[in-house]
């Protein structure tokens, strides 16, 4: 890979890495010093992931929601951000780190063995498998840049949460009947990513919509 691809990807990762920073202190201004347990949010993560994956049940017959998939991706990459972050001070080193993983010889496994590796390393060694999520999103039929638009995205929905009373319980996560991750996934097929108000139209969009969830209330 040429460069500065290389230099884009870490570029974007670091981003990725600040706003994962904003969202957690946000959340707990001293969440550094909590030590909280990211790989058991990773592997409960990775049983969401495969059942929106589909393909499992043998005694039913489920076909992959991909949109889907790929937010609860993004979900895992949350956390396995967060355990970076702990690990490491220097954004740069972490953004670079990250790459590196991601740009390692690919395996060949399918979607649903992957997800168990990445949930077995989490739980085995406490680590987190970018290179799993790399081949996961590979997978999908994409790459880290629509990783990084999604995460975006997701990261926005967290926000979105927050300032709408997520940890009080006042916050509605179901909107007419679907979750809200669901109504996200409907959001960005209308809305251009590479709009440089991507963040702002996101939860401009969510705010309209939730605005009727409310006033159904």
């Amino acid at each position: 890979m040429p460069p500065a691809d290389v230099d884009v990807m870490i570029e974007k990762t670091r981003v990725m890495l600040v706003m994962q920073d904003e969202m957690n202190s946000r959340v707990d201004a001293d969440w550094r010093e909590r030590s909280r347990e990211w790989y058991r949010a990773i592997w409960i993560e990775c049983a969401e992931l495969m059942d929106h994956y589909g393909g499992w049940k043998w005694w039913k017959h489920t076909t992959p929601d991909l949109e889907q998939v790929m937010l609860e991706i993004v979900d895992i990459w949350h956390f396995g951000l967060s355990m970076r972050l702990e690990q490491h001070d220097d954004l740069d080193v972490a953004a670079r780190e990250i790459v590196a993983e991601w740009q390692a010889p690919p395996g060949h496994g399918e979607f649903l063995p992957e997800v168990e590796r990445l949930a077995v390393t989490a739980l085995a060694s406490r680590t987190f498998a970018v290179g799993s999520v790399a081949r996961l999103v590979a997978l999908c039929g994409h790459d880290l840049d629509h990783l990084y638009r999604a995460y975006v995205a997701k990261n926005v929905l967290n926000f979105f949460r927050q300032n709408h009373g997520y940890r009080s319980g006042e916050y509605v996560k179901t909107w007419h009947g679907r979750e809200d991750n669901a109504v996200l996934a409907e959001l960005l097929v209308r809305l251009d990513s590479d709009d440089p108000r991507f963040r702002d139209a996101v939860y401009d969009a969510l705010e309209a919509a939730y605005a009727g969830v409310v006033a159904a209330r």
